[in-house]
This record gives C-alpha cells, structure tokens and sequence, in this order.
C-alpha cells in the first residue's frame, strides 16, 4: 500500500491548495478565476485586521493580487457567487448547480429554526421581500424599516432574517458588497442563465461532492471529504467510496507527525500527483486563519504539528497569543505566528510579536524572510510604514 511522509503528504497538500504557484508572477484576470476555482472557495471573514480573509488568502498565492481584482468576477462578469460552505464564501458560479441541492436541504432544515429563533415575524416577510426586489430591485437590509425593540448591534430584526433565510437556501443571491454588507437579489440577475438554470441529479450531485474533495484534499477520511465544502453527509461519502470499487480512488496511508499512521482515500492516479510536484517558492507567507490549508485545525496539529485556535471569542486576560494571530509558513513548514495589525489611521504595519515554533532557529536568512513577507504585506495594505523591533519569541 502507497504511504506518504509527512513532508510528501503536506507538499501535495499545498500544491492542490495553489501554493506552489510562482507567487511573484502577475496574474490575469482568467487566472485569477482558475486559482478560485482550484481552491473551490475562498472564505470570507468580517474582521479586517490586516486585510479580509478572502483577500488574504488570494494574497498568499500571488503577491501581485489586490481587492480590486476580485470585484470585477462578481459582477459584472458573474464568475463567482456568494454562499455558504461551512461559511459565507465566494464560489465558481459553475459550480451553483450543485448549490441548488444544498438549497433544498438548508430548507428543510432552517424553516423550524428560524421560525424557533425569530418567531413567526420573519416567515411573514418571506413573500413580501421577493416580491419587492422583483419589482424595485436589489437592496440591502439597512433599506428594510426595523422596529424600535430590536436595534441591538448583535439581534437580526425580522427583514434582515427572512434575506438570510432567503440567501441561505437559494431564493436571494449577493449581488455585491457595499461596505462588507450584503447587497441581495434575485439569482438569475446575479448568475449568467447557464449556470442558473443549469440542474444535475442527486448521484451526479453526490459524485462530484466527493470527487471535486479530494481532488482538493488530495486524501482523507470520509469525514474530511465531507467537511470540505460541508455539502453531503458522511454516510452519503461512505455510500459512495464503497460504489467504487477501487476503479476511481484507492485507499493509502499517510503519516502524521510522532510516526502515527492513517489509512485514508485519495484519487487513484494520486502517485501521478506526488511524483510530479512543484517546487515550493523559498520564502515565509503569513496565512489567514480561514485559509483552506489552516481551516482544519485537526488536520493541521497532526500533518504540521502546529496547535492553532483563534482567539477572538477569548476574553483578552486569557487568551494564549492574541486576537488575530497569522501563522507563518516556510516551504512546506508552519514555523511560527505573527500578532501584526494593518493600523490604518496610522498607515503602519504593526508587528506586536513574532512566535517561532519549537525547534525552529532565528537564523539570519529566516529572520530576513519573515521581514521580506511583512514588506509584502505593508505593500498589499497601502501601509507607509513597519514597526516591528526584529525580535522572535520562542
């Protein structure tokens, strides 16, 4: 049976997720949409620390990509669309036909909920709110009249329930973001009508799921291939491995960190792929929390060793890092994290700390390599200035 060194199995991992992609190329438009595609996702993230997660992610692949490039696949040019993986995310809008199965089943599962949470006040707006963008076209909910007892920051009001209920299960699409807040209407405006009207079967639906997976995942349990884009069940992905056959994926074992073994699925062309990888570019790139390399943090303590939890939910006295920590990857390695913050008012970069793993040695040519990334990232932001004191902590 093929089994994977841990340094075989996070290099094949980073070559599906577009790590190996010569990071100083520019890109075109065309292949900026090929990388989306080759992730699947990018997931989105309010918080603006350095930049979104989105952005930050795209960022680490190509380090001439900027926001303003993305704006133009969403609309006009309807290559992407907005919903849920296992997070709001943008989407290959190729891929929206298989969405529409997760719309059926999101339904049936977020009716009673909804109804539970925001009471019978949110289903009234359901057919009102579709009839109004039909009519007067897209909005967002700050358009939407909210009554006085709920103008909490942190309670949804009754209108701006009944647009995520309609979002999350396909009768609303995002047509834009203004200020990171959704502009909501109806999806054939938001999709070109091939890949709105376009439908596939539930097998065809339940195939690709676990195939479009692990061609990303490059192996996994049934439980990852499920959890990649959060679309099937894990009994629908064990019903599938056992159709196989062994003709389409065949099992391995891929070895973590401490010698611990696992036998898992991969395609079963994955030697072509563990033969063939590119090199990766010798240089030290901060992550974003949602990247889809640092998203599983199981798979991520296990394969890199590198325990990682983000802390904003953690009250301040205790969190062990800080509010919003990027861990930093070199080569095929997480060697460390970064506390740094775009500070905007000031046009600065600040770097609060720099944390190198156990084992991993402040030698000049790293430490030349972290601050060669910070520029990049000053760059990225439109900072002026880094402040960083050039320590490590350890």
């Amino acid at each position: 049976m093929l089994r994977l060194s841990p340094k075989t199995a996070r290099h094949t991992i980073l070559h599906l997720q577009g790590l190996t992609r010569p990071p100083s190329i520019k890109q075109s438009q065309q292949e900026l949409y090929e990388l989306i595609q080759q992730l699947g996702f990018v997931q989105l993230d309010s918080i603006q620390w350095v930049e979104r997660a989105h952005h930050m992610t795209l960022f680490a692949r190509n380090q001439t990509y900027r926001p303003k490039h993305l704006e133009p696949l969403i609309d006009p040019e309807q290559c992407l669309f907005e919903n849920w993986t296992h997070d709001a995310s943008f989407i290959p809008s190729v891929f929206y036909p298989y969405w529409k199965h997760k719309f059926e089943r999101e339904e049936a599962r977020m009716k009673a909920k909804f109804t539970k949470w925001q009471g019978k006040g949110f289903a009234d707006h359901l057919s009102s709110l579709l009839s109004r963008v039909e009519a007067q076209g897209s909005l967002m909910s700050r358009d939407l009249d909210r009554p006085v007892e709920k103008r909490e920051m942190w309670q949804w009001h009754d209108g701006k329930a009944a647009l995520e209920y309609l979002w999350r299960t396909g009768k609303l699409a995002t047509k834009a973001r203004r200020n990171f807040q959704k502009v909501y209407d109806l999806p054939a405006r938001c999709l070109t009508a091939e890949n709105h009207k376009a439908t596939v079967g539930k097998q065809e639906f339940i195939d690709w799921a676990c195939r479009s997976a692990l061609d990303r995942l490059g192996f996994g349990s049934p439980a990852d291939i499920a959890h990649y884009w959060d679309l099937i069940s894990i009994n629908e992905v064990k019903e599938w491995i056992d159709k196989q056959n062994g003709q389409t994926i065949r099992s391995i074992e891929v070895e973590g960190l401490g010698k611990s073994v696992k036998q898992l699925f991969a395609r079963v062309d994955i030697e072509d792929i563990t033969d063939t990888l590119s090199p990766l570019p010798n240089r030290v790139r901060a992550l974003s929390p949602f990247d889809p390399v640092t998203r599983d943090r199981k798979r991520l303590q296990w394969l890199w060793g590198f325990e990682y939890r983000i802390e904003i939910y953690v009250p301040a006295a205790k969190r062990k890092w800080g509010y919003y920590i990027f861990p930093l990857l070199e080569n095929d390695k997480i060697i460390g994290r970064v506390d740094m913050k775009a500070n905007r008012s000031e046009h600065s970069l600040d770097i609060a700390k720099v944390w190198l793993e156990p084992g991993i040695r402040p030698s000049t040519g790293r430490l030349k390599k972290i601050e060669a990334e910070f520029i990049r990232q000053s760059r990225f932001t439109g900072m002026k200035t880094i402040q960083w004191d050039g320590k490590v902590e350890d």
